[in-house]
């Protein structure tokens, strides 16, 4: 049968209305369940923030939101294989200064591209970081300050031990930033992540740590960590009577500054129109006040700023964190 202009044109609408368009497709996104990848390990802040986050992605967008910990590597593990998964929005990497702004200059060489693998969403939040001791390591050395702390490391070079993360998180670089300037040494050991590294400060094994303010703040609350100041460039309202490290530190430390942050990102090439819908309705999440009160009690600074200005942010932070990296001479150990 020969079919006439008319029928073929028909017939070419009939196929084109089976097949579903790009956007027709990221109409209905999303259809099943969303993968929220944490780089480190359970109990950590990173992971604080994002099974904070997880449950109002999940009410917001109406399927199940799964936060999935690969920890290793300082987060580069988990920043690989997301940048690997297909750009359709289902998977979404919690990103931190670690592997978007100081693993760069760290590493010899990373497994992915920090900035042209990804598309970034939005900043979740900003925590100060805080300089913690094991209560017993602290009590035995008669630490209560920072300029204690400076002197009895003096004392005692290469016998203080100072547990992280992992290479290259903030929580790394905010001891060596610090062992720099003050000129004290201590032996770095790296984990997978805060909480496996918390255990082993607060069971002795470990004698110091600068850590996320709000995977710390409980275990100082308590008492089984000595707190002695924090990182940023201001004091935290979650622990106002905690002085920075500039401010305890006199001349030595000057200028002395190092927080953390957190973000989301996605596959590089996801639809806009995904990207703004996850930022959108994180934004309106961490805007509203029963979270954003939760995160700024355990010391977070809730963010929500849209993906260009992060994608900035990320960018100035890089530049800022390479300069940190040659002034301590931080290598990966």
């Amino acid at each position: 049968m020969t079919l006439n202009r008319r029928q073929l044109g028909l017939a070419a609408l009939a196929v084109a209305a089976t097949i579903p368009t790009a956007a027709s497709a990221q109409a209905g996104w999303p259809t099943k369940p969303l993968r929220l990848v944490v780089p480190f390990a359970a109990a950590g802040t990173t992971d604080i923030l994002a099974r904070a986050l997880a449950p109002e992605l999940q009410k917001a967008l109406g399927q199940p939101v799964v936060v999935d910990n690969k920890p290793g590597a300082g987060g580069n593990t988990a920043a690989a294989e997301v940048a690997k998964t297909p750009p359709d929005g289902y998977t979404m990497l919690m990103g931190t200064v670690g592997t978007h702004a100081i693993n760069a200059s760290l590493y010899p060489k990373l497994p992915f591209d920090p900035v042209k693998d990804y598309t970034p969403v939005t900043l979740v939040a900003g925590v100060p970081n805080v300089l913690v001791l094991n209560a017993a390591f602290a009590q035995k050395h008669n630490i209560n300050t920072v300029a204690d702390f400076i002197r009895a490391a003096k004392a005692n070079p290469g016998k203080f031990n100072m547990a992280s993360s992992g290479n290259g998180t903030s929580i790394h670089l905010s001891g060596e930033l610090f062992k720099s300037m003050a000129g004290v040494f201590m032996v770095h050991f790296p984990y997978r992540g805060s909480g496996p590294a918390l255990i082993d400060l607060m069971g002795g094994s470990m004698d110091l740590m600068f850590d996320n303010l709000p995977s710390a703040l409980p275990h100082i609350r308590s008492g089984k960590l000595k707190a002695l100041a924090v990182t940023s460039a201001k004091r935290s309202d979650a622990i106002p009577e905690l002085p920075t490290i500039e401010e305890a530190g006199g001349p030595t430390l000057k200028g002395y500054e190092a927080s953390s942050w957190f973000g989301l990102v996605v596959p590089a090439g996801t639809p806009a129109d995904i990207v703004n819908r996850l930022q959108g309705e994180t934004a309106k999440a961490l805007a509203s006040p029963a979270l954003k009160e939760r995160l700024q009690a355990q010391g977070a600074i809730p963010s929500g700023m849209s993906s260009a200005d992060f994608g900035k942010f990320i960018a100035a932070e890089s530049a800022k964190w390479a300069k940190v990296v040659k002034a301590a001479n931080a290598k990966v150990d």
